[in-house]
């Protein structure tokens, strides 16, 4: 029996091969999409999650109120781990962590590489139990020129040759010896560093910050088996407060590990979200599109239901039960999913490296692993049973004697599930291309917001080497020679900014209050070199003016917060030191172009890491390059030339808005193009069954675009019922979306008409050819055989 239902399955395949065509290859690429977005979920869902004892790994965390707003972050005070360690006993281990300040120069004999590493307690390796190919976590870190690298350290530094006990010279300065070798960790964790450095070289250095108001390393914490991290948090949560003799009143509390990737953002100290907005989006969109498939099928196997009408009816009457006829059509279902599933795979590993350059992933199909194919098998069965059901049960219950009379004919009971379901199928599809535009339109929008600042012409590059030592003599080169137009160094990127601080007091400030304010270390020619406006007053100048070294500038938005309405010679206390205010600058983007307009202010300090040359514009861009890296190769010969434009970098503050833009056109556009498919199925289907109808209408008269129009109206009729359905529940989510942006678009009702127009011009155009087709059709050979 088993064999007699593959055998018909099959020649019902050969002998409806259009119908079959859109069934499999709509299914396929539904299914293609789910698997894609199914394995990013899983990436993104399993990040930080195999640490054997991630149960009992917290971060530390500080709360604390500022303007009013209760504010979380994750970076603690240096004495906070050794603290938390000595006294109390319900905490296993604690482990500090740091980045060692970007790229730096790894020397091996001849051979030099620039690689990035960070600083940490040895307990770190022993709390997330990094595995070792070589060397032991209890004291790889235990020396103060000890070092720990990566199997990829080890390759791209010794190739082949053995790396255990080699010494490593980094920046040419100090001698490393490598005692541990750590297997390459996976890509969805948060740790890609390419080694690891003991804490005991940052104390010998002198560059551990142990105030406890100073908020610039990661805290990690391990707590004992079975202990609550609700009473550790009520009995950790004054320890910053206790230890500073109350001048800082910072609260602290332990973030769990399952939260750290996901559940990354807080509002008024409570999780209210992150990455797992996302990961709901994509699946609703997974959903989405495998539903819309699974519809198509549906609705080619109950619209080609009187074709198979008399194979129904004779099965019945020669005994066929209706649970056999059932599990034929299911089984032909599954058959359909099977061959769907493996062109799937095909598609999949085809476009497998474009969606890792969209998603920055690297995502992989593992075809030897047992759970994959249990989750194919899985996937197979659920989505041959969800898109054959229907038409299983459907076709099962024709009543023999009407279908062998010739009575049979498909009514509303099988038209209006029908249209039902495209009904839901265009629904999908119209909120992905609304979605898709609200995306889109708020990225354009950040990214037209005025920057604040004049972007083109300007380069920034990280100090190395000797490059802070000779700052001066780069400057009056590159200003002599006429390569730049002007020169400043910075403790961050103006694209970026790294400090702040809630330590600055003014003329009329409240006691003791808490209002933070973004802070950048810039000695000279600030906002001329960034082509910034000043509102009122200067630039800062100590070339020009020898007390600029206690000067600053501030922005609108500071002038506002202080109060200031004439703020030129006022003072203002900063990190012990009192500054005269010099210059207001107008408003612009340090952080978030999506956030409100920070207060800040701009001082003379000593912790520059960054050169800004804006370049001579009456010049091209790669003949000033050149003359910057020879100028930058003669006085720090030892490193590699290395830059950036800033409007590339500023451009990287949309690269998750406008990944998950594309993510959503990608897919909105695969829905539409699955739900055309079952459309032009049905146009085709409909055309057919009325052909005789079109030849009568034809021959008394109608013309073809009377006919195109009849064909064609109660499609469009549905498409528009979807838009109705679809256009509210897309407005509430696509505001809820909006509600995370301070500067955010409003939602217009033109969106809603664009993506009405858009869906009614793609069902037009799907229905159109079959329509055209049978009205031009000669009625002669349509009505030939009555």
């Amino acid at each position: 029996m088993l064999k007699n239902y593959f055998k018909i399955a099959f020649r019902s395949l050969f002998k409806n091969k259009v119908y079959s065509f859109i069934n499999i290859i709509g299914l396929a690429v539904g299914l293609a999409g789910t698997m894609l977005l199914l394995l990013w979920i899983e990436n993104e869902l399993s990040f930080d999650q195999f640490y054997e004892k991630k149960d009992q790994i917290y971060q530390a965390y500080n709360r604390n109120t500022f303007d009013g707003q209760l504010y979380c972050w994750g970076t603690t005070p240096a004495p906070l781990g050794p603290a938390l360690k000595a006294e109390y006993p319900d905490i296993a281990e604690t482990a500090r962590f740091v980045s060692w300040g970007g790229e730096r120069l790894v020397s091996y004999k001849e051979k030099g590489v620039f690689i990035s590493g960070n600083i940490c307690d040895p307990g770190l390796l022993t709390i997330f139990g990094f595995p070792f190919k070589e060397g032991n976590a209890k004291n790889a870190l235990d020396g103060v020129y000890s070092i720990v690298i990566t199997e990829k350290m080890a390759k791209k530094v010794f190739g082949d040759e053995p790396a255990m006990n080699k010494i490593l010279k980094i920046d040419n300065k100090d001698n490393f010896k490598v005692t541990g070798i750590l297997k390459d960790l996976p890509n969805n964790t948060r740790f890609n560093f390419d080694y690891l450095l003991p804490w005991k070289y940052l104390v010998k250095e002198g560059n551990e910050n142990s105030y406890w108001g100073n908020n610039s390393y990661q805290t990690y914490v391990e707590l004992k088996p079975n202990v609550s991290v609700d009473l550790v948090n009520k009995k950790i949560k004054d320890i910053t407060i206790n230890h500073s003799n109350k001048e800082e009143d910072t609260e602290v509390f332990l973030h769990p590990a399952k939260f750290w990737h996901l559940y990354s953002e807080f509002k008024e100290g409570k999780i209210v979200g992150g990455g797992i907005t996302y990961v709901r989006l994509s699946a609703i969109i997974a959903a989405f599109v495998l539903l819309i498939a699974c519809i198509n099928f549906m609705n080619l196997s109950t619209a080609r239901s009187e074709k198979r009408a008399k194979e129904v009816g004779v099965r019945k009457v020669v005994g066929a039960e209706r649970k056999g006829l059932i599990w034929q059509f299911l089984g032909e279902s599954i058959l359909m999913a099977t061959i769907s599933f493996g062109i799937a795979l095909l598609l999949v590993y085809t476009t497998l490296p474009s969606f890792n350059t969209l998603t920055n992933k690297q995502l992989t199909l593992d075809l030897l692993n047992p759970y994959y194919w249990i989750a194919a098998v899985t996937i197979i069965l659920l989505t041959g049973l969800l898109a054959g059901s229907y038409p299983a049960f459907y076709l099962s219950s024709f009543r023999p004697i009407k279908v062998l009379k010739g009575f049979f004919k498909a009514g509303k009971q099988a038209v209006t599930p029908r249209k039902v379901l495209v009904v839901i199928q265009f629904s999908f599809s119209i909120m992905l291309i609304i979605s898709t535009i609200i995306v889109y339109r708020q990225i354009r929008h950040g990214q037209d917001r005025p920057s604040g600042y004049n972007r083109e012409n300007l380069i920034f590059m990280y100090m190395t080497g000797d490059m802070g030592k000779n700052y001066e003599l780069i400057r009056s080169e590159l200003l002599n020679n006429g390569t730049a137009e002007s020169i400043c160094k910075t403790n961050s990127p103006v694209s970026q900014g790294w400090s702040d601080t809630w330590g600055v007091q003014w003329k009329g400030s409240p006691e003791n209050h808490k209002i933070d304010f973004d802070v950048i270390a810039s000695s000279a020619d600030f906002a001329k070199t960034m082509g910034m406006t000043l509102v009122e007053g200067r630039d800062i100048d100590i070339y020009t003016y020898k007390t600029d070294s206690l000067s600053m500038l501030i922005n609108e938005s500071a002038a506002k917060v202080m109060g200031l309405k004439n703020p030129i010679g006022e003072w203002v206390k900063n990190d012990g030191k009192t500054f005269t205010i010099v210059g207001v600058l107008k408003d612009f983007i340090l952080r978030s172009p999506y956030g409100e307009m920070k207060q800040l202010i701009v001082k003379p300090a000593n912790w520059d890491n960054v050169i800004t040359v804006r370049f001579n514009k009456g010049r091209s861009t790669q003949k000033n390059l050149a003359v910057l890296e020879a100028v930058i190769k003669k006085y720090n010969p030892a490193y590699p030339f290395k830059y950036q434009f800033v409007d590339d970098d500023y451009g990287k503050k949309f690269g998750n808005q406008q990944r998950f833009g594309t993510f959503a056109g990608v897919f909105s556009t695969l829905a539409i193009i699955i739900s055309c498919l079952g459309l032009f199925g049905l146009a085709t289907f409909t055309a057919e069954n009325r052909i005789k109808e079109i030849g009568i209408r034809k021959v008394l008269g109608a013309s073809t675009f009377n006919l195109t129009t009849l064909l064609s109206k109660d499609f469009l009729r549905l498409v528009i019922i979807a838009f109705a359905v679809a256009s509210p529940i897309a407005w509430w989510a696509m505001t809820q979306w909006l509600s995370d942006y301070t500067y955010r678009i409003t939602i217009g009702w033109w969106t809603f008409a664009l993506a009405g127009l858009m869906a009614v011009a793609i069902a037009l155009l799907t229905i159109s050819y079959q329509a055209v087709k049978a009205a031009l059709m000669n009625p002669v050979r349509s009505l030939k055989s009555e």
